[in-house]
């Protein structure tokens, strides 16, 4: 059921803590010490390790398959391949494409052929290169745009080599405007970097089915493909969060899940799994790099008249998100602006380079630096400011996207800007602090040759799941008397990754029920589904189930109260753990009520029905809510070196409803942070279909030394369709990003810079 939107105002209950404020995060203090327990601390008595082979090669034929060398080994308890997989041996977020184990082909370098138990760690990777394989290597598919067109070129899968064709069309495809400007923009691929590598731990049940307990994003979609592929019924697999160490959306696919269940089935013992980091790069998805053709014309006074694009993405060698990602680049690809004519063709592909799947800012991340650098190039062809032109254009609420959909809730995006722009810029450099400079200690300049530049990035992104899916999720909430005091339970399968969510949960149950004392129950899949920690959704979805069973139990409290003491159900309220009467002040203490047992309701929420596309992109409400962020970039360039200081990252955001202050500034700038590593340095090298750079050595994160200071204003416009007035908050910041830092980097050196990240050789 949708609970209704209520406003924190509307539910003084006097209880600190509640929503609108930002309480201490109950697993702050143990991340911060070193304390916390992650995934990979797990353990077992009696516990085999678990090891997987993987393909070297990104595209091959399985000749022959010899595990007899690797089982002889001492301390070797197991050997499993697609042979053993007792259930389907495929699985997949979207279509059902991808083997357990590989059977008789490899599309990937990386891709699992094999399973290993043994007593210690060191075993099972000596007994990994006992396994003979032989392989017939093939022509990899690596180009995504021929992966399109190409017929010539081997089909991958029996469908062929495309994942999804999207079109969106409105107004007139033959639009003329004054003024024209195009380019083609290419994004890299981008990982996820979480610092908790892929782990879980499989203890086989009694009852011939397993428990694990693992780091995810979704407790429930992992289930259901677990079952599927070991053949038991989805009750006979147990699921239990342990710590999450980052996810981004590379924890929706599974990994270990159904190799370790496997593995404890046949060997009757506990198993644990934990990859390297190298066997991390390999063995999760990771941000589908794009190449993208875009087309602007306007007015001679600024105004859009059309955007024409063709859009690609390079999904590897599954599905995984690729669906999603086109949905989503396709009905945002001309950004947060009105567009009387839209002509957009977005491909999703099969290739052998490494899968991609779901990062952060899914399917906007590659457009929005399209359609972003095509404003600053149109700006500049007009001659006019880049804020003010993205100010003329930016669409506000009542207005109609490309796909028909009618903004029915506030699109301040002209605020933003306006808000942005009035943000004092940071002083021409007087530090002679060479850590202040491009190159900081490496004492490549003091000075000469660095240009400053300002640039401007702004986003749309749509919230939750859209096109029609069933979004939404579960929480049970009981109410008792413990030591004589009244705590809440709140019990769901949300996934808390890092956002904050336990203490979300805990500040609506504050506010719902007037009590201070909340607790978080362990999240399993012993209660109902609450979908992925993804799309910047749990806060809408988890929260209005939250809010929805509080809203139940304080409704039963209340009718007991009523019963107890004659009065009128409508007219009692919760405060302060009292019961008070509209009339005749406070009947009892919350304790009293409670003395005749717990109350526990369990309530679903779903988000509005969404629709599907038509096969012109049209559709009545595609996507459930909207969100919006802008940055402005400040950068100092030393365009001699190619080297680039982001001396300030400023930005201002809509979240609706500022549920935790505290977590959204947090969340503003790791996703702040996450953009700026895109734009600058953060790429998957991938060549042949081989993976180069699969290390943190390698593959450059930002670290406390890159990001710069940051003025973050936050506005709320609710939402009157979302609890309490949300909208999502993490996925923004991380989209616009990107493109107000290469807008910056594109001032200081005049330079067209169309891929990201933009390297030194880009700038020099």
């Amino acid at each position: 059921m949708s609970g209704p939107t209520r406003t924190p105002q509307d539910l003084d209950t006097g209880i600190a803590g509640g929503i609108g404020e930002s309480p201490l995060r109950p697993d702050g203090t143990l991340k911060v010490r070193g304390e916390f327990a992650y995934s990979s601390d797990l353990w077992a008595e009696d516990m085999l390790w678990g090891a997987t082979l993987r393909s070297p090669h990104p595209y091959a034929r399985i000749t022959s398959l010899d595990v007899g060398p690797a089982l002889r080994l001492p301390g070797v308890h197991a050997v499993l391949t697609a042979d053993d997989v007792p259930g389907a041996n495929r699985y997949g977020l979207k279509a059902q494409d991808q083997p357990v184990l590989a059977e008789d082909v490899v599309r990937y370098r990386g891709e699992a052929v094999a399973l290993i138990a043994a007593d210690h760690p060191e075993t099972a990777r000596r007994a990994l290169e006992r396994v003979e394989v032989g392989y017939e290597v093939l022509s990899p598919v690596t180009d995504a745009e021929l992966a399109a067109h190409d017929t010539s070129l081997p089909k991958l899968h029996e469908n062929g080599n495309v994942v999804r064709h999207q079109v969106v069309r409105k107004g007139d495809p033959e639009a003329a405007a004054d003024v024209v400007v195009s380019g083609v923009y290419t994004v890299g691929m981008q990982d996820q970097a979480f610092l908790g590598p892929e782990s879980g731990l499989a203890l086989p049940a009694e009852d011939g089915g397993v428990d694990l307990y693992l780091a995810t994003q979704d407790l429930h979609s992992d289930r259901k493909q677990t079952a599927a592929a070991l053949g038991l019924p989805q009750d006979k697999v147990r699921l239990t969060l342990s710590g999450v160490g980052g996810a981004f959306g590379g924890r929706e696919d599974l990994s270990i899940q159904v190799h370790v269940c496997l593995l404890a089935l046949r060997t009757g013992k506990p198993v644990k799994m934990v990859y390297g980091r190298e066997e991390s790069f390999y063995g999760h998805v990771h941000r589908h790099p794009a190449k993208m053709y875009y087309e602007h014309g306007a007015t001679r006074d600024g105004d859009l008249v059309y955007v024409r694009a063709r859009q690609y993405f390079d999904g590897g060698a599954y599905a995984s998100k690729t669906p999603v990602v086109v949905g989503n680049a396709s009905t945002l690809g001309v950004g947060p602006y009105r567009v009387p004519n839209v002509d957009l063709e977005s491909w999703g592909l099969y290739t052998n380079n490494p899968p991609c799947g779901a990062m952060r800012g899914l399917g906007a991340v590659q457009p929005t630096f399209a359609y972003e650098s095509q404003m600053d190039k149109l700006a500049a062809a007009l001659d006019v400011d880049p804020a003010q032109l993205r100010i003329r254009n930016a669409v506000a609420q009542g207005d109609e996207i490309p796909t028909g959909q009618v903004l029915d809730f506030p699109a301040p995006v002209a605020e933003l800007l306006e808000r942005l722009k009035e943000i004092p810029l940071p002083p021409q450099r007087e530090s002679r602090d060479i850590r202040d400079l491009p190159g900081g200690a490496s004492n490549t300049t003091h000075g000469e040759g660095v240009v400053r530049g300002v640039g401007y990035g702004v986003t749309i992104k749509n919230i939750c799941y859209s096109e029609g899916a069933d979004d939404y999720s579960t929480a049970r909430v009981r109410l008792e008397l413990v030591g004589g005091e009244p705590i809440a339970e709140v019990h769901t399968a949300a996934a808390e990754v890092g956002q904050g969510l336990v203490t979300v949960q805990q500040q609506i149950a504050r506010t719902e029920l007037g009590v201070e004392r909340v607790t978080i129950h362990p999240n399993d899949t012993s209660v109902g589904a609450a979908g992925s920690s993804s799309a910047s959704r749990q806060t809408y979805v988890t929260g209005g189930a939250v809010q929805t069973a509080c809203g139940a139990v304080r409704d039963a409290v209340l009718h007991r109260a009523a019963e107890l003491h004659g009065a009128a159900p409508a007219a009692l309220s919760l405060h302060g753990g009292k019961i008070v009467s509209a009339t005749a002040g406070v009947l009892a203490d919350l304790a009293e009520v409670l003395g005749d047992g717990p109350i526990e309701r369990t309530r679903e929420y779903h988000h509005r029905q969404t629709f599907p596309m038509d096969e012109t992109g049209v559709g009545e409400l595609v996507q459930v809510q909207h969100a919006f962020s802008a940055h402005r970039a400040i950068v100092d360039v030393d365009t001699e070196l190619g080297l680039v200081k982001v001396v300030r990252l400023d930005c201002v955001q809509d979240v609706g409803k500022a549920v935790n202050p505290d977590a959204i500034i947090g969340q503003i700038q790791g996703g702040s942070a996450q953009g700026l590593g895109l734009a600058v340095m953060e790429e998957i090298q991938v060549s042949g279909g081989e993976m180069r750079n699969a290390s943190f050595t390698d593959y450059l994160i930002p670290t406390i030394l890159d990001m710069p200071p940051m003025e973050i204003d936050i506005i709320e416009r609710g939402d009157p369709n979302a609890p309490y007035g949300v909208r999502g908050v993490g996925e923004p910041p991380t989209i616009s990003t990107t493109p107000a830092v290469v807008a910056a980097i594109r001032a200081a050196t005049g330079k067209p810079l169309t891929h990201v990240p933009v390297a030194p050789h880009d700038i020099i």
